[in-house]
């Protein structure tokens, strides 16, 4: 099974004056996962389409941002919350 979100550990440099990032995370879009566009595929209509930003409901997918924690700070230096 794909996740949209992916997670890596970047190399952390011993001279590196700030605190690192142990964690970083990026997005991949939908598209990447349906190969060819399937015939007769649902769409929003035109108005509902501008507001999600595409015409189609399976190639939507909302960023949401991993750092935001729930009170709208950031939560403990972007550690992966699937790990704890």
């Amino acid at each position: 099974m794909y996740t949209y979100r992916k997670y890596y550990e970047p190399y952390v440099s011993p001279l590196d004056p700030c605190p690192p990032m142990r964690v970083k995370s990026y997005e991949t879009p939908p598209q990447l996962y349906m190969g060819f566009q399937p015939p007769n595929l649902p769409q929003y209509h035109p108005r509902e389409a501008l507001k999600q930003g595409t015409l189609w409901p399976a190639l939507f997918a909302p960023y949401t941002n991993p750092y935001k924690g729930p009170g709208g700070g950031v939560d403990g230096g972007g550690e992966n919350p699937d790990n704890g």
